[in-house]
């Protein structure tokens, strides 16, 4: 008994838009000048565009940053989806200094 091989058509895959945003939320969180992220996707086709609004460490140098989020959210949501990131739209919704908590002694 013989058995034939058929080819098969590959499936395809679709990432929601939110789960995109998460992926890039993380992903804007592995830059260590990045305390918070929210970020939101819109995705058509294969292209992702990214809307991020970033808490950022003060006294971080903000336009390098920026340069460097956008940079890691095309590297890094590209290879973890396989979408093309096509627009990264950066708002900062704040600067915060470390604080060091100290305890009173009394």
């Amino acid at each position: 008994m013989t058995a034939s091989l058929t080819a098969v058509q590959p499936g395809l895959t679709t990432v929601a838009d939110r789960a995109v945003g998460r992926i890039a939320g993380r992903a804007a969180r592995e830059v260590p000048e990045v305390l918070a992220a929210r970020v939101t996707a819109r995705v058509t086709g294969g292209v992702a565009a990214l809307e991020a609004r970033l808490d950022l460490r003060y006294p971080a140098p903000i336009a390098s940053t920026v340069a460097r989020v956008r940079a890691h959210l095309v590297s890094r949501v590209g290879g973890l989806t396989g979408l093309d990131v096509s627009v990264v739209d950066v708002s900062i919704g704040a600067l915060r200094a470390e604080t060091v908590s100290t305890a009173r002694v009394r």
